[in-house]
């Protein structure tokens, strides 16, 4: 999740764990600077932009390092305050602060290896967008209502907010299965056997649904609002890039990617030979967060080019208002898709 959300989060879990044992200040500073710790990994270059993303989300954000780190963060905030007695109230706060912070990320579908360093497999639930004010308001509100009154009503607001995210977080994961059920059932009656299916929200909410459905030569893109009047989803129809995905798929690259992704990956190539991989979880045809230009043949064999991030931000200006309106189960095509871009589902089901 964005920074301040994750700042929120820490600090509404440390004033919940504190309560008033300690000043209501210091549980939210000291939640605040949890909360944001595990992301400082954020900074850290790895050398690439295929590696700099892969390891966003790893040793920072296992629940075995955090809990390591737990013990010696509320060791420090016991000793700068003078609260030694308060150590092991302060270790419960500090651990459940941090090991928050990647559980909440997993919900997101980015990707994050929970078990390090024993897997580096990538969790990701994909039920909730990174931003999503329908669950940072709650948090922000409860923890400036406990500072403002500084007494158990302010308590009471503070354990609101986490109430309410919480059941928001639990809303996103049904829905999320509600609309898998429609993809399936909108697969299955086009005849596509596909072999994967994502589900995530669009942008910035969980009414709206974005689907990839992969087959082994093309990627099928869809959207279908909690607020439509009916089941029925037009899917645009993308290649992967089969090919090329077959000749390079053992190169390291290539195979990092397809392990993170999970297999929502499409492979390309441009005229002058540069080959492009891409990561289908994260933005809307055709404009993908994590697009990498890995460079021409010649310049991979001899390690000249080191991967670098290409990726397309759409138009906010266009896209704001179709995420609107499409929301709000209006149907309309996606923006940046060429209108002679194959599609199925046209016709009303049944």
């Amino acid at each position: 999740m964005d920074s301040l959300t994750q700042i929120a989060l820490g600090s509404a879990v440390g004033v919940a764990v504190m309560g008033r044992r300690t000043a209501l200040w210091k549980a939210a500073l000291w939640g605040a600077i949890g909360g944001t710790l595990p992301d400082l990994d954020a900074f850290i270059d790895h050398g690439d932009a295929i590696l700099n993303m892969t390891r966003h989300r790893a040793e920072s954000h296992s629940l075995f390092v955090l809990s390591l780190a737990a013990p010696v963060l509320a060791w420090i905030v016991s000793r700068v305050h003078g609260e030694a007695a308060l150590f092991k109230r302060w270790w419960l706060a500090m651990w459940l602060v941090l090991v928050t912070h990647p559980l909440l990320d997993t919900m997101t579908v980015y990707g994050t290896q929970l078990l390090q360093p024993f897997s580096d497999y990538p969790f990701g639930v994909g039920s909730v967008f990174i931003i999503d004010l329908a669950y940072t308001v709650p948090l922000i509100v409860g923890v400036v209502a406990a500072l403002r009154l500084n007494n158990p009503r302010g308590l009471a607001w503070n354990t609101a907010g986490l109430v309410l995210s919480t059941l928001y977080l639990a809303w996103g994961v049904g829905a999320q299965q509600h609309a898998t059920q429609v993809a399936r059932a909108s697969l299955q009656a086009e005849g596509i056997n596909a072999e994967g299916l994502l589900v995530t929200p669009a942008p910035f909410n969980t009414v709206l649904w974005r689907l990839v459905a992969t087959t082994p030569t093309q990627y099928l893109e869809g959207h279908y609002s909690l607020l439509d009047d009916s089941k029925r989803i037009v899917w645009t129809v993308h290649s992967r890039g089969a090919e090329l995905i077959a000749q390079h798929r053992d190169e390291p690259y290539v195979a990092r990617m397809a392990a993170f992704t999970h297999g929502y990956y499409s492979v390309s190539a441009a005229a002058d030979g540069q080959l492009f991989v891409t990561d289908l979880r994260m933005g809307q045809e055709p404009s993908y967060t994590f697009r990498f230009n890995l460079g021409t043949a010649a310049a991979r064999a001899n390690g000249g080019h080191r991967p670098t991030l290409e990726g397309f931000r759409p138009d906010m200006a266009t896209a704001l208002p179709w995420l609107w309106r499409r929301l709000w189960g209006e149907r309309l095509p996606s923006p940046l898709v060429p209108p002679a871009t194959p599609r199925l589902g046209l016709a009303p089901a049944g």
